[in-house]
């Protein structure tokens, strides 16, 4: 059985956008094929069936978000400096009308419209969720540690606090999508941690 050349890393950031534009339940596989440029048959060949790229984009997905998050910190001069950037990104990022962009989060978006339908997805998405949480904690461990913020709250209730707010300030955006506002709503997210 010959199997499909393609590039993989290409394709599932096409399913990921198709995913996160019409809902993982209302994308069909003509609109995967219309994203992707691959007919269905090679797309079951390569991920069996539309769960299984879904599986394979929300993989996709968080290593391409840990590595851009990653390289923000590396290029920052301090913790708080990379936080900020990460959240001026965030908003970019929800209110650019550029292609390239994620409007909504793949998690976010999927979790929203699953309830318990799709078992193995939903178990993907909180893993996904809890990896990016955990990854905003050690964030702030590291603010702590290099005395950036105090230790009087943890990094557990910075994170988790920053992570609802970051949840919240995308579905604000659905309905108030002005980058000013969105911006000073960041801001006030960030002191509001930061303090």
């Amino acid at each position: 059985m010959r199997t499909a050349e393609f590039d993989r890393e290409q394709v599932l950031r096409a399913a990921i956008h198709a995913f996160v534009s019409k809902g993982y339940t209302k994308t069909s596989m003509q609109d995967l094929k219309a994203a992707t440029g691959l007919h269905p048959g090679s797309l079951y060949c390569a991920f069996d069936n539309k769960q299984g790229l879904m599986l394979a984009a929300i993989e996709q997905y968080d290593k391409d978000k840990s590595a851009e998050f990653q390289a923000l910190f590396a290029d920052s001069n301090t913790v708080m400096e990379g936080l900020w950037d990460y959240l001026a990104r965030t908003i970019e990022d929800i209110t650019s009308s550029g292609e390239h962009r994620l409007k909504a989060c793949l998690s976010q978006k999927a979790l929203s419209e699953l309830g318990d339908n799709e078992p193995e997805i939903e178990a993907a998405l909180k893993a996904s969720s809890q990896r990016w949480k955990a990854a905003l904690v050690r964030v702030f461990e590291q603010a702590i540690e290099q005395g950036e913020v105090s230790a009087e709250r943890s990094a557990e209730q910075r994170g988790q606090y920053l992570a609802m707010g970051l949840l919240g300030l995308r579905t604000y955006a659905q309905s108030e999508p002005d980058p000013q506002l969105l911006t000073e709503l960041a801001r006030q997210l960030f002191d509001s941690v930061r303090g």
